[in-house]
């Protein structure tokens, strides 16, 4: 009997498996499944992994070096993936973490399709949706269509790829992504607001792409700010994999390669942003100005509050 739509999708963009594991250690020291543009530099730092059994790819932002020498401070910054599927011993763990602030960058059909985060008493999420450009509902729509061909159709021949390259130019020339990775940035120059996490779905394109442009800020080098992004690789292999597994089991898809450039983060996909941020706005720093709205004030508060 074929799944469901929802039961096939879960299998998809649910967090609901166990998904424990890999150490930190093990995590960083091994290359990520992924092709050529795809790999995690072999140096990669030692990273802060928060093991979670119903969310991935949950990690500390501190630890990187900048180039003046300074380094970004730990337990201050957080990215994950969707949090809404914690389990309670999850929900206790994440208090230890002492957040004052939550933010979910994910879309109203990804909230209504996974549901609110789990978060511990008292805590409240700020929601600040970046558009996805409709990839969410799009690769809704093709699982649950459980016909290889229309699958092929939908996502091969390189038309992931290339959904996944449209998506971060977006967050530079899209005013109201622009508005709401401004206002995230603009909550981490205030110490009420910090500790502060944010995520999207998987924590590897929206995250992906507001964590670099935070580590560029700080003043960490473009080759490591490049390799916290494709550690996602890594810290989401295991979850992708299972999930792979289940829609084949489920048949729910036969040719789960069509998923992997949706899976994976890709120096690619982080070089059309950059392209398209470089076109519009020439350099970082006029990013974060005219486009996201940070003063210099603005910037000096974010470096004070994460960088010793």
């Amino acid at each position: 009997m074929f799944p469901t739509r929802r039961r096939a999708t879960t299998l998809l963009f649910g967090s609901a498996l166990t998904l424990g594991g890999l150490s930190v250690t093990a995590a960083c020291g091994r290359a990520a499944r992924a092709p050529s543009d795809a790999h995690t530099p072999a140096a990669a730092p030692a990273v802060r992994r928060v093991a979670l059994q119903g969310a991935v790819n949950v990690r500390d932002l501190g630890g990187y070096r900048t180039a003046d020498g300074r380094t970004v401070r730990h337990g201050r910054i957080f990215r994950a993936g969707s949090l809404a599927r914690l389990t309670p011993a999850d929900v206790t763990k994440l208090a230890g973490l002492g957040l004052h602030t939550v933010v979910d960058l994910r879309v109203p059909a990804e909230l209504r399709f996974d549901g609110k985060d789990r978060l511990p008493p008292g805590l409240e999420v700020t929601s600040r949706p970046v558009d996805d450009t409709g990839l969410f509902q799009a690769v809704q729509a093709a699982v649950a269509s459980k016909d290889p061909a229309e699958q092929r159709r939908q996502l091969g021949g390189g038309k992931a790829e290339r959904r996944m390259r449209e998506i971060y130019p977006g967050f530079v020339h899209n005013p109201d992504n622009r508005a709401r990775f401004g206002a995230v940035l603009t909550d981490i120059g205030h110490d009420r607001r910090l500790p502060l996490l944010f995520h999207c779905t998987s924590g590897k394109d929206r995250t992906g792409w507001l964590s670099y442009v935070l580590l560029r800020l700080l003043g960490v080098p473009h080759a490591d700010a490049v390799g916290d992004y494709l550690l996602s690789n890594t810290f989401r292999r295991h979850a992708d994999t299972q999930v792979n597994a289940g829609l084949r089991k489920a048949g729910a898809m036969r040719d789960t390669d069509l998923l992997r450039p949706l899976q994976d983060v890709r120096t690619s996909y982080l070089s059309a942003g950059l392209t398209e941020l470089r076109h519009e706005y020439g350099t970082l720093q006029a990013y974060l100005t005219k486009g996201l709205g940070l003063d210099e004030r603005a910037v000096g508060r974010i470096r004070d509050r994460l960088l010793r």
